[in-house]
């Protein structure tokens, strides 16, 4: 419970695309309604509606007139009047903070006021909307006076910061946000999901692609916000395409180049060798030559992987039979389990179709072999085994050697890379070609151990289709 906690909170502080975008519209939506609060209540300040009634101030000028001659009857009439007025604008309280006020003077007597927690209010001038000042508030106030009596009405709002404090405190501002923020979650999510939908075809076709797959991405969307990253994507995988194909080809041409002088040097240490009478002249040259060999094992196994990275994505794949292939390289690699001793024993099922590039599958079942015997003890045995496992291919190559530690069996398909106890010569590549040949054809290699402690390697090929042409058949 805790881990999947801890899980949960350290996926929510991950910076999200998706959450900044929901966090945006939603800091949108809150900015507008602050700026439509800040221009209502700037409007009521500026422009007070109430104050502009005249209807409102000859009414209760003739109320006042009216019933001068009674003064309860004043009182009850004016406070009555009030009463519905505040009810009309939508406050019925008299003491609110954000009610309005009306005092009625006769004379200089004041005859009604609504509260009397609001002190007297004088405007300087007649039928004009002043601000001014009274018990350490800021009022806007507007005094009309009746035409043929000493009857006067003032007619008072807050000022606009107290609107302000008023509105903040009664939540008239913050709880329609908190109620329908919620309600705009899911529009809003949705919409920033149906808009992300390029960029998410953009993101699923480069997580498509495989280590070798450097040509541009096929989707070209119509979008002036994405076109530019395709772009640069692209331009990317047009610098890394020509880069590598430039060392594919200089590492290509220099190991063309060196198969001549390897051969002309192994032919004038063999005739020196066989001129020679020194027997330590004549093992000297043996070792020159078992290093020559060593170089010229290295230069081939380079041109190797140089065909093999280099065979294009866009190649048609042709009709193999994997049990045949085998069989026939096994026929080929015969001489040379015999010169070592080594019996090869093939285990083969019939009908193993697969889809592949002829070369690049004789140079991997080649390095797999060649490696099983070169490991194997003398007198030793590599058994070869083809069958079908469900919708694969299955090759398996298992030989008597010492095997690779657990630890190493991921990085002895790193290119140049050896068992540092492995006493045998090598350059470290047959395994990376085996890997770059089976990435290439959509399968699997594995490293493994056998019942004697051998290794045992483990490639998994995708199946041809049923309607494949039928291959050979295993004798």
């Amino acid at each position: 419970m805790i881990q999947a906690l801890a899980q949960r909170w350290k996926n929510w502080k991950q910076p999200s695309l998706m959450r900044r975008l929901l966090l945006a519209q939603m800091g949108v939506v809150a900015l507008l309604w602050t700026m439509a609060i800040a221009l209502l209540l700037y409007d009521s300040y500026e422009d007070p509606e109430l104050l502009k009634f005249e209807k409102i101030f000859q009414t209760v000028i003739s109320i006042a007139k009216n019933t001068a001659d009674r003064p309860d009857k004043q009182q009850e009439t004016l406070a009555a009047f009030d009463a519905a007025l505040l009810e009309t604008i939508g406050d019925g309280d008299a003491a609110s903070d954000t009610s309005p006020v009306m005092q009625v003077w006769q004379g200089d007597r004041l005859v009604y006021r609504s509260t009397a927690a609001v002190p007297v209010i004088l405007n300087t001038a007649p039928n004009l909307i002043e601000t001014v000042k009274a018990g350490n508030r800021e009022w806007r106030a507007r005094t009309i006076a009746s035409p043929d009596s000493d009857i006067r009405v003032m007619l008072a709002e807050p000022s606009v910061w107290r609107l302000t404090v008023t509105v903040m405190y009664r939540g008239y501002y913050l709880l329609p946000l908190v109620i329908s923020l919620p309600f705009l979650v899911f529009p809003a999510w949705l919409s920033v999901r149906l808009a992300l939908r390029p960029w998410r075809r953009v993101s699923q076709e480069t997580a498509e692609r495989g280590p070798a797959d450097l040509t541009p991405l096929s989707y070209t969307p119509p979008h002036k916000e994405l076109q530019p990253l395709v772009q640069s994507i692209n331009s990317l995988l047009q610098r890394v395409r020509d880069s590598t194909s430039r060392e594919r080809s200089l590492i290509a041409d220099a190991a063309h180049e060196l198969r001549t002088p390897l051969a002309a040097m192994r032919v004038n240490v063999e005739a020196l060798k066989e001129q020679s009478t020194d027997e330590h002249q004549r093992e000297l040259m043996g070792n020159l030559l078992r290093s020559n060999d060593r170089a010229a094992r290295l230069v081939g196994q380079l041109l190797q992987l140089m065909r093999s990275d280099a065979v294009s994505d866009n190649t048609l794949p042709v009709m193999l039979s994997l049990d045949a292939l085998v069989q026939d390289r096994l026929a080929m690699i015969e001489s040379l389990a015999s010169s070592r001793n080594i019996e090869l024993e093939l285990v083969c099922e019939d009908r193993v179709p697969v889809l592949g590039e002829r070369e690049s599958l004789v140079s991997m079942i080649d390095n797999l072999i060649n490696n099983a015997i070169k490991y194997s003890p003398p007198d030793g045995t590599v058994v070869v085994h083809v069958s079908r496992d469900g919708e694969q291919a299955l090759l398996t190559v298992a030989d008597q050697g010492p095997g690779v530690p657990a630890a190493l069996r991921e990085r002895v398909f790193d290119r140049f890379f050896r068992n540092p106890d492995q006493s045998q010569s090598g350059s470290g590549l047959g395994l990376a070609i085996v890997k770059s040949v089976v990435d290439r054809h959509g399968g699997e290699v594995a490293l493994g151990e056998t019942a004697s402690g051998g290794l045992l390697a483990t490639v998994r090929l995708p199946l041809a289709t049923a309607d494949a042409p039928q291959p050979m058949l295993c004798s």
